[in-house]
């Protein structure tokens, strides 16, 4: 079982907003959530991303690997991502 960290567009039309969540490899995201890691907002000004550090450390440690964009903001936010998850 491969775990993903990425994100979940919720919001209304135009009004885009993104959850982070731990989810299986193989489900879209949008019930089968494993956690919610935190939120993103590209709308606010300045944009905001929120994010639990202390889990997402957790699921890096159980192998789980981030998607590109998750690991930018994980990057803007300054948490550590190991060298191991870029498969």
């Amino acid at each position: 079982m491969a775990i993903r960290i990425r994100l979940v567009r919720t919001g209304k039309k135009n009004k885009a907003f993104f959850r982070i969540v731990a989810v299986d490899r193989k489900k879209d995201g949008r019930g089968d959530v494993k956690e919610i890691l935190g939120h993103y907002d590209p709308l606010g000004d300045p944009e905001i991303v929120e994010i639990k550090e202390e889990r997402i450390s957790y699921w890096f440690e159980k192998g789980a690997i981030p998607t590109q964009t998750v690991k930018s903001l994980c990057k803007k936010k300054g948490i550590f991502i190991p060298p191991n998850v870029d498969k």
